[in-house]
């Protein structure tokens, strides 16, 4: 099976990590190295489609094409409705965060309840479980650690305890394996400020009102790698 990953270079020993079942995988970086390969291929995952969602186009006739899109900060639904189209191939949502990939389960969001037995059957041969979720905008661990990490910069804002601490509490008090700041250097500030964006933006929820040091840190990150 030709399974077709379009991604960021820092994505792929993740990956690889997870999914080592004997199929040929060709990676790429960019939607114009991917179009030669399309027609052999049986499974995509796209890492940046959620960005994009005019993307869809180059997958929507292919018919018995798999879809898996990152799909963390924007619904199935919501994507299919912004790329006003129509598909003929198979889309899926999964949790892509770095950290969140190599896991025993992915975590997976569908955008038709009829799509299981096809998801089923592609993650057998994928030779991973799986755990479906609601397609909703954060999916379910994304949302709820983007809320953690959320809350400890507001409380880190409000001078009650310092980094170091609030991560030891964490590890300590719930097994996590990292603390939300520990967390938040290895999944990106610009994903959980991205995600807590989308989040407010879909529900005008306070939980997910982004915390001024939050965005401060995430503003000046940004400005310096321009």
């Amino acid at each position: 099976m030709q399974i077709v990953v379009v991604a960021p270079p820092e994505i792929k020993p993740e990956f690889a990590l997870k999914f080592t079942a004997p199929h040929d995988y060709i990676f790429a970086t960019d939607y114009n190295q991917i179009r030669n390969n399309l027609k052999e291929a049986q499974v995509v995952f796209d890492f940046f489609l959620s960005d994009n969602p005019d993307r869809l186009r180059l997958y929507q006739d292919r018919k018995g094409l798999i879809i898996f899109c990152q799909a963390v900060t924007s619904s199935l639904a919501q994507l299919v409705y912004d790329a006003q189209t129509e598909l003929a191939c198979t889309l899926f949502g999964f949790n892509g965060w770095p950290t969140f990939l190599n896991r025993p389960y992915l975590e997976v969001t569908m955008l038709k309840e009829a799509d299981k037995p096809i998801l089923q059957e592609i993650c057998a041969q994928l030779g991973t479980e799986y755990l479906t979720v609601d397609d909703r905008v954060g999916m379910v661990t994304p949302r709820v650690l983007a809320m953690i990490i959320n809350e400890a910069f507001y409380t880190l804002q409000e001078n009650t305890a310092t980094t170091a601490n609030i991560d030891f509490a964490m590890k300590l008090g719930t097994n996590y394996p990292y603390g939300p700041f520990e967390w938040t250097e290895k999944i990106g500030l610009g994903n959980i400020y991205k995600l807590l964006e989308a989040l407010y933006a879909d529900t005008h929820d306070e939980r997910y009102k982004i915390c001024p040091l939050l965005k401060k840190k995430y503003l000046q990150e940004y400005q310096g790698a321009q």
